[in-house]
């Protein structure tokens, strides 16, 4: 599904042909697919309004308008039956039902980066609440919306909350002013506290492996703690350092080559497509010997949000690997080995990465540095791919399709599907 100003367009996945085709009151702001893919949402959060279309019944829609309450946040609940809208100035989430026609309201959600936490079973969920100048977590059971559990923070301003896959750990953090990683069971008891370290900036970013048996957390020293899930105590610390040394570290270099072309095996003019992909600057990956320095920019300190620590975190779907980036060195991407619990590899770009997403069947990481090019590492090596596309075509984002099939491809206005060829078993 793709939204054009007030227009939602639903496609094939595999040819791309439009199915359906709905107008919605205003421009669409957010949309969002429930969970079993047979309804979408679409927010307008300047009307305060969010729309719902069936697929199955095309005929069928549904809008709800939260009125003068106004709108920020919109998303579904696990199965797809429930909508949560968060009104203006975090007043209260309303929880709208497609089924029963019924509304529930719950009172004070905190405005922060993750204030609502699902179960991956979708049987709970966490959210984060400011009361009486204090942060609670309020724990509710989705099939009715009841209170199972209430309690109390130990941080001075709750920023984040997410459940391990396994649905037995709440990871709580602090704002990145203190550094506080805290650890609730489902029935609210404070199982650990983690602090690395006082007087200065904390966390920045938070990932639980798949399997649950680790917690990484990044922060704004350049570094990255690994919990267990045994004690919650530290077992490794990574650092990024602008100077990778160790051999057995494989450093993969992206570099330009100019374009070459077999002249008697081209036609004269080329189809469109392919002389943009003919004469636009090709790269590939070289293996740098080691040592190797890295760029390294130092941030502003006097500017708001520095571009520095650990920005991004991500687990491989087999736990083998965790993907890194350190803001301080905008043009790498690191790969670590969570069985021997080492630095594997260095992936060097020619420009800043700007979002990089495992594939979820397998241990393969695709990337996109603002260019149009996508980058796929996997542990048998590294590939630079030119999107054959007409035009500027800058790639910020990116996204795997469940299967691993395909994912797509997004730039400030255009998106793209690249299709991946399944290897014979």
């Amino acid at each position: 599904a793709s939204c054009v100003q007030y227009r939602l367009v639903v496609r094939d996945v595999s040819t791309l042909q439009i199915l359906q085709l709905y107008t919605c009151l205003d421009q669409i702001q957010y949309i969002e697919w429930s969970s079993d893919s047979l309804f979408i949402l679409c927010a307008m959060y300047k009307r305060g309004i969010v729309q719902v279309w069936s697929l199955e019944q095309p005929d069928w829609h549904c809008k709800i308008d939260e009125g003068s309450a106004g709108l920020v946040a919109s998303c579904w609940s696990p199965d797809g039956r429930h909508i949560l809208n968060t009104t203006e100035f975090h007043l209260r989430i309303t929880v709208w039902s497609l089924c029963m026609k019924s509304v529930s309201y719950i009172k004070y959600p905190k405005a922060c980066q993750q204030g609502i936490a699902f179960t991956k079973d979708g049987r709970y969920m966490a959210v984060a609440e400011r009361r009486d100048c204090k942060d609670f977590i309020s724990i509710f059971v989705c099939s009715d919306w009841q209170l199972l559990r209430h309690f109390d923070t130990e941080t001075q301003d709750l920023f984040g909350i997410e459940w391990a896959p396994n649905g037995c750990v709440l990871a709580a953090w602090d704002t990145c002013l203190e550094y506080k990683m805290l650890l609730y069971s489902l029935d609210g008891r404070l199982l650990s506290t983690y602090q690395a370290y006082e007087w200065s900036l904390g966390i920045k970013s938070v990932a639980w492996s798949p399997s649950s048996q680790f917690l990484a957390i990044g922060s704004y020293d350049e570094k990255v703690r690994i919990l267990n899930h045994v004690t919650w105590k530290k077992i490794i610390e990574f650092e990024h350092l602008a100077a990778v040394a160790n051999s057995k570290t494989i450093v993969y270099k992206e570099v330009e080559k100019s374009p070459s072309a077999e002249t008697e095996r081209l036609s004269f003019p080329p189809a469109r497509a392919l002389a943009s992909s003919l004469f636009s600057t090709q790269s590939k990956y070289e293996v740098s010997q080691v040592p190797v320095s890295l760029q390294y920019i130092k941030p502003a300190a006097d500017r708001a949000n520095p571009k520095m620590g650990i920005g991004m975190v991500a687990f491989s779907p087999d736990n083998c690997f965790l993907a890194t980036k350190n803001d301080n060195i905008p043009n790498a991407v690191w790969i670590w080995d969570i069985q021997k619990l080492k630095l594997f590899v260095v992936l060097e770009q020619l420009c800043a990465v700007q979002s990089f997403q495992w594939d979820p069947r397998q241990p393969r990481l695709a990337v996109c540095t603002g260019n149009s090019k996508v980058y796929l590492w996997s542990p048998a090596g590294c590939i630079s791919v030119q999107v054959p596309v007409e035009g500027d075509f800058q790639i910020v984002a990116l996204s795997w399709h469940p299967t691993g099939d395909s994912m797509v491809l997004l730039s400030k206005d255009n998106f793209c599907v690249c299709y991946l060829e399944r290897e014979e078993v």
